[in-house]
């Protein structure tokens, strides 16, 4: 008994074992890479990462932040939660006013919704449960414009559109997911409130009323810009670390198969290890190419930067419809949600539920490329 205690007490200590994952990971990348190319690589991501991808966030995040304020500071709110209230509640489980965080994510990226639900009437709308969800309910639709415009762009006009429908329906089922994880976790926010009552509610309308419209125009601008600008920031670590990981386990070296130490050169472990499951990828999504995983992959962390895998794909000949109206789903869905999710739950203060957040999102964005796929088999059979 003494022997058996003694060895259920060992454990391999976590400083040892986060070690060995460091070493075992970054120590094959040098050494297939070299090591200065490597790190040389790493920084020239990030920083491209950082101008590019960062920075054109923060400023999609001011501007939706501002654009969300004059929204709710001038009713617009409660008229998208009159009018859509009956479709929002049996699809989603929100209140109509959520479609607005729809809207502001399909015309910009997913932090807007954050930016968005940090306003304290949007929030009043929503129990604990939904509020949270708002995170899988946003990112679902981050970026949609722009994916469709560039899609069409490419010279493909149903089947952007067949996407959409998988991203909705990805959407739903992350979003549902999403909130049934958490009333397992905290039965008691299906009844909590977002957040309190304010105090005196009535006092500060009436005080809002007596300001001439400039300053309420003025004052709306200015805090959801401000608003727009943290969500910017807390959004850095994640793009940074994770979206640089993934693009280094998913391009390959350069044109001529040496390492020079650019930006998003790597070691394409991924699509090779696509090549080993490929029959799955193809019976699930309709590719005929292991290396269209790549586009999935890279939309983990950045949904732009995958748009950007799409013109040599095409060179190459590994597009076709199928392959657009899946990358579509599934880049809407997705839209990055690995790099963004941690920041956007810790914004609003529920950073420990982003394991299920993730989860929930993994599975919603599968949904939404396999429903995208089977879609555009029965459309081609019309």
């Amino acid at each position: 008994m003494a022997n058996n205690s003694q060895h259920k007490k060992f454990r391999i200590p976590s400083g040892i074992t986060c070690l060995a994952i460091f070493v075992l990971i970054f120590g094959y990348l040098g050494s297939v890479m070299g090591l200065p190319n490597m790190l040389n690589t790493i920084m020239k991501t990030s920083h491209d990462l950082l101008l590019n991808t960062v920075f054109y966030l923060m400023a999609i995040c001011v501007i939706t932040g501002a654009i969300g304020r004059i929204f709710v500071e001038f009713g617009v709110v409660k008229l998208f939660e009159q009018l859509l209230r009956p479709l929002m509640k049996p699809l989603f489980g929100l209140p109509g006013v959520a479609s607005l965080g729809a809207v502001m994510t399909f015309l910009s990226d997913n932090p807007a919704i954050i930016s968005l639900s940090q306003d304290k009437k949007f929030a009043s709308y929503f129990k604990k449960y939904q509020y949270i969800s708002l995170v899988n309910f946003g990112t679902s639709f981050g970026m949609g414009m722009l994916v469709i415009v560039f899609m069409v762009g490419q010279g493909f006009y149903s089947e952007p559109f067949i996407g959409l429908i998988g991203a909705i329906i990805g959407s739903i089922v992350t979003t549902r997911l999403m909130q049934r994880f958490v009333l397992r976790a905290y039965p008691h926010y299906l009844t909590e409130p977002a957040i309190p009552e304010p105090a005196e509610e009535h006092s500060e309308a009436e005080k809002e009323e007596r300001q001439s419209l400039f300053v309420r125009i003025l004052n709306s601008l200015l805090d959801g810009g401000k608003t727009g600008v943290e969500v910017g920031l807390a959004i850095i670590p994640g793009v940074l670390i994770i979206s640089t990981l993934v693009m280094i386990l998913t391009f390959g070296a350069s044109a001529d198969g040496s390492y020079t130490g650019a930006a998003y050169e790597g070691v394409a472990v991924l699509p090779w290890l696509a090549e080993k499951i490929d029959f799955l990828f193809e019976w699930l999504f309709g590719f005929n190419d292991p290396h269209l995983v790549a586009f999935p992959i890279t939309a983990l962390g950045a949904v732009g930067a995958a748009l950007g895998l799409i013109p040599n794909f095409m060179e190459m000949g590994w597009i076709d419809g199928n392959a657009i109206a899946v990358f579509t789903a599934i880049g809407m869905c997705w839209s990055g949600y690995l790099s963004t999710h941690t920041a956007m739950l810790d914004s609003i203060g529920y950073r420990s539920l982003t394991p299920k957040a993730i989860a929930a999102h993994t599975i919603g964005g599968l949904v939404a490329a396999i429903s995208a796929h089977w879609i555009y088999v029965l459309w081609t059979l019309i």
